[in-house]
């Protein structure tokens, strides 16, 4: 199985985004990205890596008028 991030979701799955997990990734990234700077910081041209913002909504076809976040 294959799962796909997208960089408009902050790299996080959409069903992540979708079901609020998101949330629960980011803090791990947190950790991860110093510990894969500090072992190959070459790789990371401008500064110590951050996890990516968290997106307020994933849509596939957002609805008109409808409300503007997922939950």
């Amino acid at each position: 199985m294959t799962i796909t991030t997208n960089p408009g979701l902050g790299f996080h799955t959409p069903a992540d985004v979708h079901y609020g997990r998101a949330a629960l990734v980011r803090p791990r990234r947190g950790e991860v990205l110093p510990a894969a700077y500090a072992t190959h910081p070459e790789r990371f041209v401008r500064k110590v890596p951050e996890p990516p913002a968290l997106p307020e909504a994933a849509w596939i076809n957002k609805p008109e008028g409808g409300p503007t976040t997922a939950q």
